[in-house]
């Protein structure tokens, strides 16, 4: 499965999943996705579109947010960042549609 279909279900069964457990079913170093997930918010900024990054967490995170990276990058795209969670309730609201 490409990592933009599975992005895609998680954000449709409103679920979360940890950085490494992506990479590890993918097959892929963490550089590998880390430098994909970035991509795909450029992507995701041109179009107007939410994040779909924003359906990862950091592994031990109570509060599930995505890795501080997740924030600087979509803060270097123009997000306001300044309320993490409330930014990435947003995020995943919207891509749920």
């Amino acid at each position: 499965m490409r990592l933009e279909a599975r992005l895609a279900a998680l954000a449709a069964a409103g679920e979360t999943l940890p950085y490494g457990a992506l990479a590890r079913d993918m097959g892929l170093r963490m550089g590998e996705l880390t430098a994909a997930l970035e991509i795909l918010m450029e992507e995701d900024a041109a179009r107007g579109r939410p994040f779909r990054a924003a359906v990862l967490r950091q592994r031990l995170s109570q509060d599930h947010l995505p890795a501080p990276g997740f924030f600087q990058k979509a803060a270097e795209l123009g997000a306001d960042v300044s309320d993490p969670a409330a930014f990435t309730a947003d995020q995943r609201r919207r891509l749920v549609g």
